[in-house]
């Protein structure tokens, strides 16, 4: 239901695109987030966008740098990623919620798109 795309191997500094489409939720009654998890971590919240797109939120050591929006008629989210660095490398996990509360647990999002490899390195 859900389809993360867009990473790859990036150097240090540079940029990257995630974007995450489904075929049944919106972003007016759904709120959508970007986890990570880096090898042998435990997966952590980056980022979620709801009320339509109009609330956004970010976990402290990518704010600035990341930026989530979201095509309501797309069905889509993305992942804006600029001055990346390696403690950014991990499989990036889009997640959505029932409803527009702000979330960010793990278990707060009920589905799961498979996850797209993001490596920063030189």
């Amino acid at each position: 239901q859900l389809q993360a795309s867009g990473g790859g191997l990036v150097q240090p500094g540079g940029s990257l695109r995630l974007s995450c489409v489904a075929s049944v939720f919106d972003l007016v009654r759904y709120t959508w987030g970007w986890f990570r998890q880096a090898p042998g971590k435990e997966r952590e919240w980056v980022s979620y966008i709801r009320n339509s797109g109009r609330s956004t939120c970010y976990r402290d050591s990518v704010k600035g740098r990341f930026t989530m929006s979201g095509d309501n008629a797309k069905k889509t989210v993305y992942l804006e990623m600029h001055s990346l660095k390696p403690e950014d490398t991990a499989v990036y996990y889009c997640a959505v919620r029932v409803g527009s509360a702000a979330a960010t647990r793990i278990a707060d999002y009920a589905y799961w798109g498979q996850g797209t490899q993001v490596t920063v390195s030189s």
